[in-house]
C-alpha cells in the first residue's frame, strides 16, 4: 500500500535525524522542500525544486519585448552594411585610421 506524498521543509530538526554523509550526498540544505512518499518499508525523499513563475514578465513587458522582437525582425540585421565589400572597405579605412592615430609622434614638453 502506498502514502500520499507530502511536503516538508528541511529544518535543523529533520537535519538531525539524517546522518551528515546522507545530506551532503543528497544536497539536502535547511529550507529545501523534500517531497517524502512511503511504500511498504520504504522511504522516499526527493528534493523539489522551487517554484518557478509561468512567467517572468509582466504583461506590459512582455508586449514591449514582443514590439522589439518585431522590429529586429524587420531587419537590417547586420548593421549599415549593404555588403560584404562595403562592411570590408569600410574596415579596411577603419584599421588605418587607427594605425595612422597610434604612429603620430609625441609632442615634445
Amino acid at each position: 500500500m502506498s502514502s500520499k506524498p507530502m511536503t516538508i521543509t528541511v529544518t535543523n530538526e529533520i537535519q538531525r535525524m539524517l546522518p551528515p554523509r546522507v545530506r551532503r550526498t543528497a544536497g539536502f540544505k535547511s529550507g529545501d522542500q523534500l517531497e517524502v512518499k512511503a511504500i511498504r518499508g520504504i522511504v522516499t525523499l526527493i528534493n523539489k525544486p522551487p517554484a518557478v513563475p509561468d512567467d517572468e514578465y509582466t504583461p506590459e513587458q512582455r508586449r514591449a519585448i514582443m514590439a522589439e522582437i518585431e522590429e529586429a525582425r524587420k531587419g537590417p540585421y547586420h548593421g549599415p552594411f549593404k555588403s560584404g565589400e562595403e562592411f570590408a572597405a569600410y574596415f579596411k579605412a577603419y584599421k588605418r585610421r587607427r594605425r595612422s592615430s597610434s604612429t603620430k609622434p609625441q609632442k615634445s614638453r
